[in-house]
């Protein structure tokens, strides 16, 4: 069964595979064989500008080494419109289904003096993938055969623009996004509050969620990270009552259970915190 055929019969539960060093994926898979089961494991596309290895071929591997749906990041951000068209095609070959569409984040971060392409956005990447899987290309011709990709996209549950955001998830859904998997969210109550007024989109809603290792790290999300919000009482939980990282998300996947579709857990390599997770996640959807 697909994840798409699993969204909806059960809560999801995906996570993301660390960076992988150069090209020693033997090391990543191994480290990975660790998770307890998971409904699937994104690949991040050349975070932040940094080089990393292709993501659809990582996924090709974890699919084939792990058994669990690879979902790879697909950026924007550096690829012609002929080169993307002829990476799907390629992907499917390789037995991807899932992909996370996304812009990208711009080569200025990163350390390589490289040019965005950007030959499309978002919503346009979209209706491309769509159309493969009817079996045409950008221009309506036939290519031979059909792709079945599975689109998911970001959202921000915390955006101070609500009705903007709603706005582009709906777009979102017309260019043919399948579901979403949304950035960090500490607070469950704004979570609670924006499943609430997406329901009309009838769509499915995963979850991010990034345990805090620190007090520290708290403090720095909530200032430095655009769209990440982190109450000050998550702060004074850990500050002054000692809670972890760990047992808060635990607190918050209790709180937003129901009207979710499933979580991403974003453990930073933490296998331990993240089986954790999993561990207690698994016992509420009992």
């Amino acid at each position: 069964m697909g994840l798409i055929e699993t969204l909806g019969k059960k809560f999801i539960i995906t996570t993301e595979l660390g960076p992988v060093k150069g090209v020693l994926t033997e090391e990543a898979l191994t480290k990975a064989k660790d998770y307890l089961p998971l409904d699937g494991i994104n690949i991040h596309d050349c975070p932040m500008g940094n080089l990393r290895i292709n993501a659809i071929a990582m996924g090709s591997l974890i699919q084939q080494h792990l058994n669990i749906p690879a979902i790879p990041h697909y950026t924007c951000r550096d690829r012609s419109l002929l080169g993307t068209q002829a990476d799907l095609l390629g992907a499917h070959a390789m037995g991807i289904r899932n992909l996370l569409v996304t812009t990208g984040d711009p080569p200025k971060h990163g350390p390589y003096p490289s040019k965005a392409v950007y030959d499309y956005n978002t919503f346009e990447l979209i209706r491309l993938i769509k159309k493969l899987n009817a079996g045409v290309d950008y221009n309506d011709k036939e290519f031979g055969g059909k792709t079945d990709f599975t689109i998911s996209c970001t959202a921000i549950p915390t955006s101070r623009d609500m009705n903007r955001e709603l706005e582009r998830m709906e777009k979102k859904i017309s260019a043919g996004a399948d579901f979403f998997q949304t950035q960090v969210v500490y607070d469950a109550q704004k979570t609670i509050a924006f499943l609430e007024k997406a329901k009309p989109l009838n769509t499915k809603i995963i979850i991010g969620l990034m345990p805090l290792k620190s007090v520290k790290m708290a403090r720095f999300m909530d200032k430095n990270v655009e769209g990440i919000d982190v109450p000050d009482s998550i702060i004074a939980r850990m500050e002054d009552h000692g809670e972890s990282g760990i047992d808060i998300a635990c607190d918050f996947i209790k709180q937003i259970i129901d009207p979710a579709d499933g979580i991403h857990i974003m453990a930073m390599g933490d296998i331990i915190g993240t089986n954790r997770i999993i561990t207690y996640t698994n016992s509420l959807s009992i």
